[in-house]
């Protein structure tokens, strides 16, 4: 990748993506930092060999910029930089809650943006982003976005932007329902007698273990559970009890109520 790119906030997610570039290969001299905390920046800048600035007009000078401010921050944080880019940079937002239309007042409606929405073991580089351009982003500029999200985990892209709130209810809040999860099948481990140490990694392994089954798999999930469900057997009690308890309803009215405050926050927050 020939382009510059600059991270506006050196939080988390940046350094994440930051440091799966560099492991994917791509020059630390073409990618700047900036954060009001020098101890962050200085901290990249040691790992990683990147340019680093507390100034984000000078790392807004870039091909691909890549806003991960506070969603609170966004709006002054893009109109102190308006004026700075004329150049008209790649604008990637990787802040929850903020829809294109408020970028695009913040930033003029000719800018390039795309709308990311990342999870956290993107982390771990395990992550999974949802995309949405606006009818500005080129083919080529997509791609771009692919390679700097491919550097954590897998992306897909939608068509329509609603479509990101949806992904939202799925990949984006999705690692929390997971952990809830991991959390009940502790507890209730250790209350049939096993030490927390042993519930915790069996309880671990057998997630990890399952997604990657259903990741390979050439069957669908449906199928897969009905293979491990031997009837009359043990398997069979469990997802007994949980479809007696509604779990696909459960799930739905959960989802449902995490897009419809994603929208709600979009509305909070825009222009």
């Amino acid at each position: 990748m020939s382009q510059t790119i600059a991270f506006i906030g050196a939080g988390n997610m940046s350094a994440a993506i930051i440091g799966g570039l560099v492991q994917q290969g791509v020059d630390p001299k073409s990618i700047i930092a900036s954060n009001r905390s020098t101890g962050k920046l200085e901290a990249l800048a040691s790992k990683y060999g990147i340019r680093v600035t507390p100034d984000n007009r000078e790392a807004a000078q870039a091909d691909v910029v890549v806003l991960s401010v506070k969603p609170q921050m966004m709006k002054a944080v893009c109109q102190d930089l308006k004026p700075v880019m004329p150049h008209k940079p790649l604008i990637v937002t990787v802040a929850a809650g903020i829809d294109v239309a408020s970028y695009e007042a913040w930033l003029g409606k000719e800018k390039a943006i795309v709308r990311c929405m990342p999870n956290t073991p993107s982390l771990v580089g395990m992550g999974a982003s949802g995309l949405f351009a606006n009818a500005n982003v080129s083919a080529a500029q997509r791609s771009s976005v692919d390679a700097i999200m491919s550097a954590v985990g897998i992306t897909a892209w939608v068509e329509q932007e609603s479509l990101i709130n949806a992904v939202i209810a799925v990949s984006g809040s999705g690692p929390a329902y997971y952990f809830l999860m991991m959390e009940s099948m502790i507890e209730a481990g250790m209350a049939q007698g096993l030490s927390r140490e042993t519930a915790k990694a069996l309880t671990f392994q057998t997630v990890a273990g399952a997604a990657k089954l259903a990741a390979d798999a050439d069957v669908e999930v449906d199928e897969l559970r009905r293979r491990v469900m031997s009837p009359g057997g043990t398997t069979e009690q469990a997802v007994q009890s949980f479809e007696s308890d509604n779990i696909r309803e459960i799930f739905s009215r959960a989802m449902t109520r995490c897009a419809s405050r994603a929208v709600e926050m979009a509305k909070e927050m825009g222009n």
